[in-house]
């Protein structure tokens, strides 16, 4: 079993102007609305409804009603496998499910996922699965492979894998930051972000230029930016 805290879940992390750094892997378990559903809140709006980035445990089993998504919904498969009526979604994988799309989720077997829930932006109804461990990844100029997961004006959605022993850059030029590490430890100036870390820097008018990092060992994150 897991360690469960239930609290009212009232705004939080909701100054895009602030810089927010979360361990989510030392946070407490919350409960959902529906048993069997736990939930890390990372930020969120209301307490069931608007903007919300969370960590969400699906235990063997569970499941949620159907329900549609206002302004969509982002998922990253983390762990185990996450279904729907459309199929199974297995670890690694990233999904975009606009404003419109109707589903019931559940995981027979478990599943942990990161999500993103009333986010998208106006006329972004694009619907986007894909199987990031067989998709064709590719190194950029900075000896970094990366894989595009969606673009929309100035929103770009990636994951990056850094090779051990990296020293690079990850380009950033404004409209906020958002990164989640899924392996591994990524390092830059202002500290190292192991697995599980969540990292989202402010927006900013000016463009902060390149941020130097360095990985140890063979790292993986999700990365967002300019979007906020």
């Amino acid at each position: 079993m897991h360690p469960v805290r239930n609290e009212n879940l009232l705004m939080l992390n909701m100054d895009f102007d602030k810089r927010v750094l979360i361990a989510t892997r030392a946070l407490e378990w919350q409960n959902s609305p529906k048993p069997g559903v736990l939930r890390k809140p990372l930020a969120r709006e209301e307490a069931e409804r608007g903007h919300a980035t969370s960590i969400v445990r699906y235990e063997p089993g569970a499941q949620f009603h159907a329900h549609n998504h206002p302004l969509g919904e982002e998922i990253l498969v983390l762990e185990g496998t996450f279904s729907d009526e459309t199929g199974d979604y297995h670890a690694g994988c990233y999904f975009r499910n606009p404003e419109g799309f109707r589903h019931a989720p559940f995981s027979k077997e478990g599943a942990l996922i990161l999500v993103k829930l009333h986010q998208f932006q106006e006329e972004d109804d694009a619907h986007v699965v894909i199987q990031t461990d067989i998709a064709n990844w590719k190194e950029n100029s900075r000896g970094v492979e990366v894989l595009p997961l969606h673009t929309f004006k100035r929103e770009h959605v990636t994951l990056e894998r850094w090779p051990a022993g990296t020293q690079s850059t990850r380009p950033f030029a404004g409209g906020g930051e958002e990164l989640f590490v899924m392996s591994g430890a990524l390092e830059d100036a202002l500290g190292v972000y192991p697995a599980g870390t969540w990292l989202r820097n402010p927006v900013t008018g000016g463009d902060p230029g390149d941020i130097a990092c360095t990985v140890a060992e063979e790292t993986v994150f999700w990365r967002k930016t300019g979007h906020l």
